[in-house]
């Protein structure tokens, strides 16, 4: 079942010269309404002339537009923000830019109805209201001042300040559940128990619409009066993962042998099997591309390993980046699993196996490709929480690739089923103390990643599943390999630092300290004892002082 939505909405002028009011919505279909779902929003705008109603309709039209085309990977909250705060720039650019603008702002209260969850995003004193079970409840606070005189006035709206906060709320949405959004005209006139009386008279959303705005102004209402109102008809049972993975009923295949056949594809090789995943190397029959396999073990294919591995699909197709592999369409498909493309090469785990040492220059051109990749996932809001060598490839075709997004999570998608998984040795200290994985954990998997390239060894030691570690000082890569420059000392450390407050907050951050390099260097993160930073000076002062003391001790046995 599809979430179903009926809409209807009013705004009057009443006695103002101009309506400086704006409200729409859109009710999409198909991909856009399982992913990004139905979204209304009200304004009401302020400022002379006529800034009020440009601010008001140029907020609504630039949100109800740009809001389907950020990133499907996003949840609501980062979406309706990133679009809001930008419509905020350019309201207060305006006011700047023209004089007969200057002012300008408006209220603003969104809602998004997705799945089974409705969300809001709130500035000013336009209100949200939720109408279920015969009970009305408010969902937004008033951004106004408490002084009587100064209720009028408000103190926060989109274009009023240029560091705008958004309230966000958000719940369960049910079948029947009626939204009213409704600029103060409306709901400062009627009072909560009109409000209330009317949505219980009115089924049909367009009348409910009308008749709060028209008895808006039959009951005096001085201001603009617009009235918006949302009917969930029909709310689907399962979540928006469930909804997406359309795959989920297909069979998943028996175990595989080299030579035999699947829709279409001729295995060639098994890739790696984990406890509950097979990776099978496969050759497309009707154009002989190599590709990669994904599924499941047949004794490992419960309901929770389908939805990852189906999630961690829709996650992958929307990962395009070139330091991805990229998910290969293959249809028809009649069992449970996913194509990618095939690239010949090694991880950086299989070439530490095989005795590789990497150089230096080796590991710098790893970490600035690394954290490129990081970054383009970041950007999408995707943790990949399991960053290590095995998970990072080198390509023949001299590009790397960062593998496995398992079990990867994003903001637009809740997966509940695991908590912090990942490999303990790259996993940040706090996550040990029970805290959520987050973009910033991955920077520390990338900043061990690099110190195990260089030396072999983890920065607090290798760190057993199951084990709690208790963690300490970083010991220097010094101790491990002299040949480490000061600079990449410095970074290495700040990377994989204790505190998450001294590492690096972003990819790009992490990335500008890499390609700055000796040039910029960061200072080191604190002292290090004399054995640590040079060994080779902590002998030769203490051959020194050596034999200062047994001349010392000759003299005297001389001078008694």
């Amino acid at each position: 079942m599809s979430l179903i939505v009926t809409v209807g909405h009013a705004s009057l002028t009443g006695r103002r010269p101009e309506n400086e009011d704006f409200c729409g919505a859109v009710t999409p279909e198909g991909s856009d309404l399982e992913v990004k779902g139905v979204l209304a929003a009200v304004a009401d705008g302020v400022g002379g002339a006529a800034a009020g109603r440009e601010a008001s309709e140029h907020t609504v039209r630039g949100l109800l537009a740009d809001y389907y085309a950020t990133s499907e990977t996003w949840g609501v909250p980062k979406a309706l923000d990133t679009v809001v705060t930008a419509l905020n720039r350019w309201l207060i650019s305006q006011g700047a830019a023209r004089r007969e603008l200057a002012g300008m702002a408006t209220t603003l209260t969104a809602l998004v109805l997705r799945g089974n969850r409705w969300y809001a995003a709130h500035a000013g004193d336009s209100r949200l209201y939720l109408w279920r079970g015969s009970h009305l409840t408010r969902l937004t606070e008033d951004h106004v001042w408490e002084h009587p005189q100064m209720r009028h006035v408000l103190k926060r709206a989109v274009g009023l300040d240029a560091h705008l906060v958004l309230d966000h709320v958000d719940g369960e949405l049910k079948a029947g559940d009626v939204f009213l959004l409704a600029s103060d005209g409306v709901w400062n006139s009627l009072g909560d128990a009109r409000l209330a009386e009317h949505l219980a008279r009115h089924a049909d959303a367009q009348e409910a619409a009308s008749a709060l705005a028209a008895a808006a102004l039959a009951h005096g209402a001085q201001d603009n009066c617009t009235a918006l109102v949302l009917r969930a008809d029909a709310v689907p049972s399962a979540s928006l993962r469930d909804r997406l993975a359309h795959g989920r009923m297909l069979p998943v295949p028996p175990r595989l042998k080299p030579g035999q056949r699947i829709d279409g594809l001729r295995v060639e090789q098994v890739l790696h099997e984990s406890r509950v995943t097979l990776l099978y190397r496969v050759k497309n029959e009707a154009d002989g591309q190599a590709l990669v396999l994904k599924t499941l073990l047949p004794d490992a294919a419960d309901e929770e390993a389908k939805n990852a591995l189906l999630h961690e699909e829709w996650l992958a197709r929307r990962t395009t980046s070139h330091y991805f592999p990229q998910v290969i369409a293959h249809e028809p498909r009649a069992h449970l699993y996913y194509l990618m493309s095939w690239h010949e090469g090694a991880t950086l785990k299989a070439m530490l196996a095989r005795g590789h040492r990497f150089s230096i220059a080796e590991v710098a051109q790893i970490g600035l490709r690394l954290l490129k990749g990081i970054g383009a996932l970041h950007r999408q809001d995707i943790a990949h929480r399991d960053i290590k060598p095995g998970n990072i490839h080198l390509g023949q075709d001299g590009r790397l690739r960062i593998l496995d997004l398992g079990v990867a999570a994003s903001d637009g998608v809740d997966l509940h089923e695991i908590n912090n998984p990942g490999t303990p040795s790259y996993m940040a200290p706090e996550l040990f103390a029970g805290e959520a994985a987050s973009l910033q954990s991955d920077l520390y998997a990338a900043g061990v990643t690099l110190y195990e390239l260089l030396t072999r060894k983890y920065p607090y030691g290798e760190v057993e599943p199951f084990q709690r570690p208790k963690f300490g000082e970083p010991v220097t890569p010094l101790r491990y390999r002299a040949d480490i420059p000061q600079w990449l000392e410095a970074l290495l450390l700040k990377a994989v630092a204790r505190e998450p407050s001294a590492r690096f907050e972003t990819a790009e951050e992490f990335l500008l300290a890499l390609e700055r390099g000796a040039h910029r260097p960061l200072a080191l993160p604190r002292r290090m004892p004399l054995m640590q930073r040079d060994p080779q000076l902590a002998l030769k002062l203490l051959a020194v002082a050596s034999i200062a003391l047994n001349i010392l001790l000759l003299w005297l046995l001389l001078t008694r």
